[in-house]
């Protein structure tokens, strides 16, 4: 690659991004590294990761420190493509960079440097500070407005020219008073970042290489240097649980917002739970307190009733699932398929227009199209070793609190009598009745009430 890019289109840039991801992460009070730790069930570093190969740059470039190995392999589980730097003595942002040099130095147009605890970063954040440097400029931060800007770095801007970062301990009352902030979040030139960064000394009380240094680097050398604004959330990064918590909750805020503009409608948006791969397709109705786990997808016109739980299940067209109802993984339901209330599915295909309505479990079971599964009914699919299949063909009626004992079949068009236990094949069009002749014995009832009275009463004296 080349970093001779002065007749360069934005489009035509190449980018590396690099991701600093090293920090120990103590305010979590965990012993998971803090990158890691999810949002909407993917980790940190994993969302910013999906949005630097969204924005389409060229190469990814994650420098890691703290438990280096488990966070790489999270990384390149994730985006093997990704290269892996280790910084073996934190010492600053500046110095996290350039553990990346050998990447750095492979030559690319701009250089972005981003955290791995900063997840709601977006694409168009990206593209704009990288338009930027299109346009000529070689240092670009990303900054924000804000109420608030206690104990942010403040921008001092001189028009449209950045002439310094100042700490909110080093700030003069009147820099103070600016509410323009620094996000840390950093785009720089590819012919210029090694030269800056190389020139950031550590004479701080931290004893420390920081990268908005390089900013008043810089402007010395006459290099064009300017911020942009960008959305505050998009620059959020998380250092506790209680940012953790708060990081989820715009995330998934952003994430309904999406699929409500799509055409999805929730009828209690803020008590859906979403996770970061859940497809829902248009004219899907999700009703309150619905729970996506990982890798679910919802087809036009289904309904998700309310306090459902679905995770690993694909939901067809015009299907209807709940309320109550839960949804394992390997779960398909077939186009118009129905999930009633209180159901469990586990590694099933339910077939077009079947019904399982209540209280049932179904595991690793093909149910044909038109199907009528009873309350209650079962299918028995472990023995204490293994699990085994259950099919039920075809038009088939499955009677109330039916145990079907896998691997059995039940072929089309063929029905179980209610209380059944089922664990022999049953042919098409049959009706298999398993249980136990029913005996009637006169008065038995008025024995059994004195007998128990009298228990009670005994029970009580003592």
């Amino acid at each position: 690659m080349t970093s001779d890019s002065s007749n360069r289109s934005a489009g035509e840039r190449t980018c590396l991004t690099v991701i600093l991801a090293a920090g120990e992460g103590k305010r979590m009070a965990s012993d998971m590294p803090k990158v890691l730790h999810p949002v909407a069930g993917l980790p940190m570093v994993n969302h910013v990761l999906a949005t630097c190969m969204e924005a389409g740059g060229n190469a990814r470039a994650v420098v890691v420190g703290n438990q280096a190995e488990r966070v790489s392999a999270a990384v390149q589980g994730f985006d093997p493509d990704a290269t892996i730097h280790e910084q073996k003595v934190r010492a600053g942002t500046a110095h996290a960079v350039l553990a990346a040099r050998d990447a750095i130095e492979q030559g690319f147009d701009d250089v972005v440097m981003l955290y791995g605890d900063v997840p709601l970063i977006r694409t168009e954040t990206l593209q704009a500070a990288r338009d930027q440097l299109a346009t000529g400029q070689h240092i670009v931060v990303l900054g924000f407005e804000t109420d608030d800007p206690h104990g942010y770095g403040r921008l001092l801007m001189d028009g449209d020219r950045l002439l310094a970062i100042r700490e909110d301990k080093d700030a003069t009352d009147e820099e103070r008073a600016v509410t323009f902030c620094n996000s840390g979040i950093i785009a720089f030139s590819g012919e210029h970042v090694l030269s800056l960064l190389d020139a950031v000394e550590n004479d701080n009380a931290q004893g420390e290489y920081y990268a908005p240094d390089t900013v008043e680097i810089g402007v010395a050398r006459g290099l064009n240097v300017c911020a942009i604004t960008v959305p505050e959330e998009d620059t959020l990064g998380v250092n506790d649980r209680v940012q953790l918590a708060q990081m989820e909750a715009l995330w998934q805020r952003r994430r309904r917002e999406a699929f409500l503009r799509n055409g999805v409608t929730m009828q209690v948006p803020e008590s859906v739970v979403l996770h970061h791969d859940t497809v829902v397709e248009r004219d899907v109705v999700i009703e309150p307190n619905v729970v996506f786990g990982a890798d679910v997808t919802v087809a036009s016109g289904a309904a998700i009733r309310a306090f459902s739980h679905l995770e690993g299940a694909h939901v067809s067209k015009n299907a209807i699932v709940g309320p109550y109802a839960r949804l394992r993984p390997g779960t398909v339901l077939e186009e118009g398929a129905k999930i009633g209330n209180f159901v469990e599915t586990k590694a099933a295909r339910v077939g077009a227009g079947a019904k399982i309505n209540h209280l049932s479990y179904f595991g690793d079971t093909e149910i044909g199209a038109k199907a009528n599964i009873g309350a209650g009914s079962i299918t028995c699919n472990y023995d204490g070793f293994g699990k085994h299949k259950t099919i039920v063909g075809e038009g088939a009626f499955i009677g109330t609190n039916t145990s079907l004992v896998a691997p059995v079949s039940v072929g089309k068009n063929a029905n179980t009598a209610a209380g059944s236990v089922i664990y022999k094949d049953v042919p098409n069009d049959d009706l298999a009745i398993e249980r136990g002749e029913q005996v009637n014995k006169t008065g038995r009832a008025v024995t059994l009430r004195a007998k128990n009275k009298a228990t009670k009463e005994a029970q009580s004296k003592d």
